[in-house]
């Protein structure tokens, strides 16, 4: 049977490295609208994502979907990213926080201070408080947690929340679960230009060709949930957005073609049949 030999790796690029933790994909999943548990666990698996998100406060309560989920997934594999989603406050965001760092210990990683910080108090479009995200921020870093918050695609808050000392900034592509794509890439490029931490592009994003193109900017990494979840087949979403992350990261490391207003030709027009310097 013949076989198809994988390419070799990459030796331009590193790993993906938050908090001094370095992560092989750039793909980040959740754990929310799944059909399923099975569902949830097989496309998880399917991404080859290293780092999933969990609402805190809906394990806290075993709302529905989530009774069960902490022991559906292997934590000796997966890093957990305990969310603060729910908290409309910077304090509720915080004490989420907490329970959150409380939890991933509970499951055996005793050393991790990771949250993704979400404070949106705005039912509707569910866009992030930007200065109640500054405030919890601030306290979080000065508890020792390793933060990463959720925003808008705001340059200026994104090298704020940086200076403070996040991890990453999480600039959203358009509305929680709109599935509009990329709707801030001139906003995003600027933040990825300033930015001396990763930059993971979170919400919004509905396809690989937008996951892949995010990736092309010069994302860093990206967390992707309703995608994948809501789609028709999960798991055959799920390994798409992971390729997808890979390409895209390939792609921006590659460099492309300078866009041109006229063609030109991929062969050369010199040494042909015809050509003044061609033989006969």
């Amino acid at each position: 049977m013949q076989t198809v030999d994988k390419p070799a790796s990459n030796p331009v690029d590193s790993p993906l490295t938050i908090a001094g933790r370095p992560f092989k994909s750039r793909l980040m999943t959740g754990t929310g609208k799944y059909r399923s548990l099975e569902e949830m666990r097989r496309s998880i698996e399917a991404s080859g994502c290293e780092i999933v998100t969990v609402a805190v406060r809906r394990v806290q309560t075993q709302a529905p979907g989530h009774e069960g989920l902490a022991e559906a997934i292997d934590w000796n594999r997966i890093w957990m990213l305990p969310n603060t989603a729910g908290c409309q406050t910077a304090e509720e965001a915080v004490r989420v926080a907490r329970l959150g760092r409380e939890m991933a210990k509970l499951l055996g990683q005793e050393d991790n201070n990771f949250v993704k910080l979400e404070v949106i108090p705005d039912p509707k479009y569910l866009l992030p408080d930007p200065v109640g995200t500054l405030e919890a921020a601030e306290q979080l870093v000065k508890e020792g947690f390793a933060v990463l918050p959720y925003i808008n695609a705001d340059p200026l808050l994104a090298k704020r929340l940086e200076e403070l000392g996040c991890v990453t900034v999480m600039p959203l592509g358009s509305p929680i679960g709109s599935g509009q794509g990329i709707k801030n890439e001139a906003n995003i490029e600027i933040i990825i230009d300033n930015a001396q931490v990763p930059v993971v592009v979170d919400a919004g994003i509905g396809t690989p060709s937008e996951a892949a193109a995010a990736m092309e900017m010069g994302a860093d990494a990206l967390l992707i949930n309703s995608a994948i979840a809501l789609a028709k087949h999960p798991p055959l979403m799920a390994r798409a957005m992971g390729l997808a992350a890979e390409a895209g990261r390939l792609a921006h490391l590659a460099g492309r073609i300078p866009v041109k207003t006229y063609a030109l030709a991929s062969s050369p027009l010199t040494g042909t049949v015809g050509s003044p310097t061609g033989s006969n």
